[in-house]
């Protein structure tokens, strides 16, 4: 009996779409389950915590009451706080400061939550912590350097010596951050997690982001006047690895980070980073990278370089000093060289 060869071709073509049929089917069963458990189970959580934080009272010296009036831009929103705090012991040796410091750091979503606790070590090619084998770049910082003098700095010039800072240090993923910059009361906050003071942001997102892959490319920093008139917003291209597990790759994506300025100071008092993407997409391309420009979005274009310039600081700031002119006295001092 001799087969129809076109029945057989007709028969093969009619498999191959039933199957791809199938495989679609079943990635976008797999894409909506597994939202439906985000949700469900951010929801879920969000009660949980709305029914402790209302039966547990909390005393003005709690390390996690959390001030209404602090973050004005998200105040709707609820904050998940882990339990990761170190335990004060009075008796403890007082040079470890480590760990006699009271930590917080507090989740805003419950994926987030939960993935934190996969949090992995960063790995040396012998299989052991880095943190154990390998001077933490962190430790290096001085946190405790003086404040710049912003005279004769205004929000334009700030704007391009952090856009000249940034593009170089890239401290979104390295850490590596120039405290002088930063207020004392410094807050961040992202849709994800918030912490306070700008120690503790350097180490956490050295800690989070792959050192050897994890990219801030930096597009733009520029006031942002829509926002409000101390703003300064920085637009950059995030790529690299997270170390949750054995490792998450990250789809490119596009950040904006929000700094609010002091108007006295000139120091950043706070940052909020912005996403162009949802959270269940940037979630879903970690986790089913299979998913990406299918069911989540293709990833951010690449960055083309710039050449980017460091402001003459000292240059404005004696023009502003000649510009308020010199009393009697300091011209005096000048001829005696005291100034």
């Amino acid at each position: 009996q001799i087969e129809n060869p076109l029945r057989s071709a007709t028969t093969n073509s009619t498999t191959m779409a039933s199957t791809r049929m199938h495989r679609k089917t079943t990635i976008n069963i797999a894409a909506i389950t597994l939202l439906v458990f985000i949700v469900s189970f951010q929801n879920i959580t969000v009660q949980c915590f709305q029914i402790s934080r209302t039966n547990t009272p909390l005393s003005s010296s709690s390390p996690w009451k959390v001030n209404p009036s602090t973050f004005t831009r998200s105040r709707s929103s609820t904050y998940f706080n882990t339990v990761t705090k170190a335990t004060e012991d009075d008796n403890a040796d007082t040079s470890n400061v480590a760990t006699k410091k009271m930590k917080e750091q507090e989740y805003r979503n419950a994926p987030t939550a939960i993935l934190s606790n996969f949090m992995s070590q960063q790995q040396s090619g012998d299989g052991e912590d880095n943190e154990t084998t390998e001077t933490n770049p962190i430790d290096a910082i001085d946190f405790t350097v003086p404040k710049y003098n912003n005279d004769g700095i205004d929000l334009e010039t700030l704007a391009r010596i952090l856009d000249y800072e940034l593009y170089n240090k890239q401290w979104f993923v390295t850490g590596n951050v120039n405290p002088i910059y930063f207020a004392e009361e410094f807050e961040f906050q992202d849709p994800d997690v918030k912490l306070k003071g700008i120690e503790e942001y350097a180490r956490g997102v050295y800690k989070l982001f792959d050192q050897k892959t994890s990219k801030a490319e930096i597009m733009s920093t520029e006031v942002n006047p829509s926002i409000s008139p101390n703003t300064i917003t920085v637009t950059w291209r995030l790529s690299g690895k997270v170390n949750i597990g054995p490792g998450l790759t990250i789809k490119p994506y596009i950040c904006y980070s929000d700094f609010t300025v002091d108007e006295q100071t000139g120091l950043i008092t706070f940052q909020e980073d912005r996403f162009d993407i949802p959270q269940w997409d940037i979630l879903l391309s970690a986790l089913f990278p299979f998913l990406i420009g299918k069911v989540t979005s293709a990833p951010a274009p690449e960055v083309e370089a710039r050449d980017v310039s460091m402001p003459n600081v000292r240059a404005l700031q004696q023009k502003s000093k000649a510009g308020k002119g010199e009393s009697p006295l300091d011209k005096i001092l000048q001829l005696f060289g005291g100034k």
